[in-house]
């Protein structure tokens, strides 16, 4: 037993030991990196992509050209990186590029646009209800 609880604060210590310092510097740094190896403009064209095949096929091309000339890009990306090192540690941004820059990573932000061109009607639905739902709860009082 004294074995494993040496093996565990040795480890913590390891682990500590190679932490990343917490500041607003290696966070931006850390954001970037993450942005760099998951560009955004790829996430939106690939919903923008997804969210076409809702329109008849002969509308498509001119609905994604539309959207993508339409959609600051650079603004979009500063508002992400902004939130990114006010909510997350410089540690868990190199963490997110890390497995985002990795084929695994890779692959799976491949899927997030389709997913979230699927989800984004499935939420907008839910949350329409809730809020009826939250309305007429607030009505009846």
């Amino acid at each position: 037993m004294k074995k494993i609880l040496i093996s565990i604060c040795i480890l913590l210590i390891w682990t500590s030991a190679f932490a990343m310092p917490d500041t607003p510097e290696n966070r931006e740094r850390e954001a970037v990196k993450y942005l760099q190896t998951t560009p955004p403009e790829n996430l939106f064209r690939d919903m923008a992509e997804k969210v076409s095949m809702q329109l008849p096929e002969e509308q498509r091309d001119a609905f994604k050209a539309t959207l993508t000339k339409n959609l600051d890009i650079e603004a979009l990306s500063a508002a992400m990186r902004g939130a990114m090192v006010k909510y997350f540690s410089a540690d868990e941004l190199s963490a997110l590029a890390d497995f985002y820059g990795s084929p695994v990573g890779k692959s799976a932000m491949s899927k997030f646009g389709p997913y979230m061109a699927e989800m984004m009607p499935a939420m907008q639905a839910e949350m329409a209800k809730a809020i009826q739902k939250t309305q007429a709860e607030f009505s009846a009082k």
